[in-house]
């Protein structure tokens, strides 16, 4: 019964911020790493960014780095992904991921970044 629920896409214009949100459920969400990843069209999924437990962000991808922060509140059982400086590349479906025995994903929630 994971469940993962990400939230906060949207358009935006080029040089905006989109912060995402994804609230985590059937599990204890204090007790695992988290991970956005991103879907382009015609690219392959991209991991973007993972967390600790203890909102110790681990990894980001070349292309985010210091563009983008994943943060956590387990008391929330929510992971975030603030998305400063977005770029028409940013353009991607957003996905959060959890590994629970075996890996776990939301829906996704949409960015896109033009003008």
């Amino acid at each position: 019964q994971v469940q993962l629920v990400e939230s906060g896409g949207g358009l935006v214009q080029p040089g905006g911020s989109l912060r995402l949100s994804c609230v985590g459920s059937g599990f204890r969400f204090s007790s695992y790493y988290m991970y956005w990843y991103r879907q382009a069209p015609g690219k392959q999924r991209e991991l973007v960014a993972t967390i600790s437990s203890r909102d110790d962000p681990t990894y980001y991808a070349n292309s985010v780095k210091g563009r983008f922060t994943i943060s956590r509140d387990n008391a929330k059982s929510t992971v975030y992904l603030q998305m400063n400086g977005l770029k028409p590349e940013d353009t991607a479906v957003y996905v959060c991921s959890v590994i629970v025995g075996a890996a776990y994903w939301g829906q996704g929630t949409q960015v896109t970044v033009s003008s």
